[in-house]
């Protein structure tokens, strides 16, 4: 395979991966990032490895062979993964049958997951509310990663021992055909250029990301003080059936959503669902909810702080409910596809759009191109 010379733009988790297939492949890589470290929704996430959550087909397929890399990852440069599995829990009959109609399918899509009992899901899961608890589904596949640590251990990795050029403090003001201009006037020249600058894209293509269908999304989350005992897997509420597509197939949902728009519809104009997930320090990840577009505001809404934590009790429950830290993440969301690919001029291609899944898909998308790229 011919070495060529790659730019990519945007050392969020995206272009860390589009980088890491690169070298794999033994091309030569230049990362151009204008903060001095990823700062945005890379770090800003419940550091959730979800593949559960995915659409079936194609995306599961793709989320496991992004979690494939990670763990190859973690062994090269020794970082935290947590292999905690995930339990949803069901505290209402509706929530019980779309559990029991996704287990009934995901055997056909390879999807390795149980149904508990009640009892079963507090051994497993001691943060589980047992009041009302009507059983759960566990998955072993979900991995837990601490995202404000691992983005810039992967940088770090590429650089010192990957030989990937990463530019940091260094805006990219232009990206066509086989070069790269950045803010200093300079003209960098590439064989192939991708740009994973997420809602920075515009700054370079104006107006792509209307084109392209991608809303602007924002996430309100919350952090506890560190517990000193593991919870073990990630607890994922009802009201997350609502949002990820793998349950978008099962008959039972469709009640589910009537019941939350008709008793709470405060769920839904914000857009909450709760989980929770624990870091590496043992602090617990609480969230979240979804603003999109003209919604969007640079102040954060107490109101849907105290909503997340009024849904999580009813979850989840908790030694200690004091909030140590409060922040929001903005990220570019397509409502039907895991990411947008396109390519505004030849050799170059744009991927951005992947939601709230960056973390779960991104080595995995990344490798998809890459393969097709090099035949």
């Amino acid at each position: 395979m011919e070495s060529k010379s790659v730019g990519i733009v945007g050392a969020g988790i995206v272009g860390l991966a589009y980088a890491t297939a690169a070298v794999d492949r033994g091309h030569r890589v230049t990362l151009f990032e204008r903060d001095g470290a990823a700062s945005s929704a890379s770090v800003r996430n419940f550091g959730m490895l979800w593949p559960i959550g995915q659409a079936l087909t194609p995306s599961y397929g793709t989320a496991l062979r992004s979690l494939a890399r990670w763990r190859r990852i973690a062994t090269e440069t020794d970082l935290w993964l947590n292999p905690c599995g995930s339990v949803h829990v069901a505290h209402e009959a509706d929530e019980m049958e779309v559990l029991q109609q996704f287990h009934a399918a995901a055997s056909a899509h390879g999807i390795d997951c149980q149904l508990l009992e009640s009892a079963d899901v507090l051994k497993i899961s001691p943060l589980a509310n047992p009041a009302g608890l009507r059983g759960g589904l566990w998955s072993p596949t979900e991995t837990g990663v601490d995202p404000r640590t691992s983005v810039a251990r992967i940088a770090s990795h590429l650089s010192a021992a990957r030989g990937v050029d990463i530019r940091f403090h260094t805006v990219v003001t232009e990206a066509s055909t086989e070069r790269v201009r950045t803010a200093d006037g300079r003209m960098h020249r590439f064989d192939r250029i991708i740009v994973c600058g997420g809602s920075d894209v515009e700054s370079i293509y104006p107006g792509l990301l209307r084109e392209q269908g991608i809303r602007r999304c924002k996430l309100q989350m919350l952090a506890t003080a560190p517990h000193s005992a593991r919870i073990g897997p990630f607890l994922a509420g009802g009201l997350t059936l609502r949002h990820y597509g793998n349950f978008a197939a099962c008959p039972a949902l469709d009640a589910v959503k009537r019941r939350v728009a008709g008793q709470a519809p405060e769920l839904d104009r914000f857009g909450i669902h709760v989980m929770i997930a624990q870091n590496q320090d043992g602090s617990l990840i609480l969230g979240d909810s979804h603003e999109y577009d003209d919604d969007i505001s640079p102040f954060d809404k107490a109101e849907i702080d105290e909503l997340i934590l009024r849904e999580l009790r009813r979850i989840a429950s908790l030694p200690a409910w004091e909030i140590t830290e409060r922040w929001h993440g903005i990220y570019g969301k397509h409502p039907s596809k895991s990411v947008v690919r396109t390519e505004p001029e030849p050799g170059v291609h744009v991927r951005v759009g992947t939601g709230g899944a960056g973390m779960t898909m991104s080595f995995g998308l990344a490798e998809e191109d890459w393969a097709d790229w090099d035949g």
